[in-house]
């Protein structure tokens, strides 16, 4: 299942991609795309509709974030070796791990605003992981069983902030406003047969910049759950980035190449999708 949010900021309607290409409203089945939908068997309602007898939504409404009301956005740095060795950094023996702030959060095509005194705008094309159930000292054979599904995310970073002016957190630069889309839509597991095996791209105003494969990640799907159910508790809705192959602007040879106002970045990973931000100036 490709399961939306659609329609105004705050005010997204749960929905599902039709084998038509269209948007189903589920409203009367479930309230929302989120960790209470989920934990409540949200799915199981979801799967035995018959979506041919359900009318499109008209029109071509906004897409949201693909889960509503997540509490905790987790995020894996360093993950792909080459994305490590093109930031001049050892490849990790364990997981590293950061929060972006959940009001980062926004639907696959808002605009991306430059954060005040912004210096070093950059991307990361990353796939991401929805929890389905509590995980708590999971067994590594039990890791999958509490993963939902999979979304598209671009890991917005300002690394003026996350490195320069830092003090070790990484969460400064990693978690303005805009800097977490996700979507267009959540794809449940049993969709998606090889999560670590697909290709992902990125591109600028149109030019290549990223072009990875998740078979190339350090740490794989099910081992980044498994090692976060060790060091925490992880509920149903909250959604883990796993990481970037190489290609970020902050890599770039000979000179980092970081974004501005009017540029573009379009990307996307199999069967995940696409998203497009303009890149916009900050306004009070």
């Amino acid at each position: 299942m490709k399961l939306v949010r659609y329609g105004a900021p705050g005010r997204e309607k749960p929905g599902i991609i039709a084998e038509d290409g269209k948007i189903r409203d589920l409203s009367r089945v479930v309230k929302d795309i989120d960790g209470a939908m989920l934990a409540s068997g949200g799915l199981a309602k979801i799967k035995k509709l018959n979506l041919k007898r359900m009318k499109p939504v008209s029109g071509k409404p906004r897409l949201g974030p693909c889960m509503g009301n997540v509490r905790n956005f987790v995020a894996i740095g360093l993950n792909y070796s080459d994305h490590a060795a093109e930031a001049g950094l050892a490849v990790p023996k364990e997981p590293v791990i950061f929060w972006k702030h959940t009001s980062s959060i926004c639907g696959p095509n808002d605009d991306t605003i430059v954060p005040k005194e912004s210096l070093k705008l950059d991307w990361e094309i990353e796939l991401g992981i929805v929890i389905g159930k509590r995980a708590r000292y999971l067994d590594k054979a039990k890791a999958k069983d509490a993963i939902a599904g999979y979304f598209l995310a671009n890991d917005v970073s300002e690394r003026n902030f996350q490195i320069e002016r830092s003090g070790g957190q990484w969460g400064k630069g990693k978690s303005c406003e805009t800097f977490g889309p996700i979507g267009p839509w959540f794809v449940t597991k049993d969709e998606m047969k090889n999560p670590q095996n697909l290709n992902m791209w990125l591109d600028v105003n149109g030019e290549p910049r990223q072009r990875g494969n998740t078979k190339t990640m350090v740490f794989d799907c099910e081992f980044i759950v498994w090692y976060c159910s060790q060091m925490f508790v992880l509920e149903p809705g909250d959604i883990i980035i796993t990481g970037t192959p190489p290609g970020v602007g902050l890599g770039m040879k000979p000179t980092p190449q970081f974004l501005k106002a009017g540029d573009v970045v379009t990307l996307g990973i199999d069967g995940l999708g696409e998203q497009k931000q303009k890149i916009v100036a900050f306004k009070k």
